[in-house]
């Protein structure tokens, strides 16, 4: 596979991740706002989107594997514990999603409403928390 494409990758993923915060935060405003056609149009770029960074995400480390963290002493406990959250919510979300979403598809908004609940502030967390993993990883502690 091309390197220069693996080498953006990460890069690529950060603004996915950036772009369903972008994404989410409208989509829950369209819909405390009563507009479900706004929502439902957010929420479908949100999908696509965190479809988008699956799929690169799984090319990436099937190229590059395990990416160590160039951190040291404290900087890797933070790293460590803000990834750890990250993998179990992102597991966690992958589930809910798409549990979600035919909810809705199914027009069983009495189900769709408690899990949407918990399913969108996770989803952020997955999104947000993405980003500082990003950040420290490529930025703050980059391999020398």
């Amino acid at each position: 596979m091309d390197t220069d494409f693996i080498a953006i990758l990460p890069h690529l993923l950060a603004g996915l991740n950036l772009a369903g915060i972008l994404i989410l935060v409208p989509g829950y405003r369209a819909i405390r706002s009563g507009n479900r056609d706004r929502h439902r149009l957010l929420m479908t770029g949100a999908l696509v989107v965190g479809g988008l960074f699956l799929v690169f995400y799984l090319i990436y480390h099937a190229a590059v594997g395990h990416v160590p963290f160039a951190g040291q002493g404290v900087a890797r406990i933070v790293y460590f514990s803000i990834l750890f959250a990250h993998v179990l919510a992102a597991l966690l979300i992958a589930i809910m999603v798409p549990v979600t979403v035919v909810r809705a598809i199914r027009g069983r908004f009495d189900k769709h409403v408690p899990i949407a609940r918990w399913t969108l502030p996770i989803w952020l967390f997955v999104c947000l928390s993405g980003l500082v993993v990003y950040v420290m990883a490529f930025y703050l502690y980059a391999p020398a």
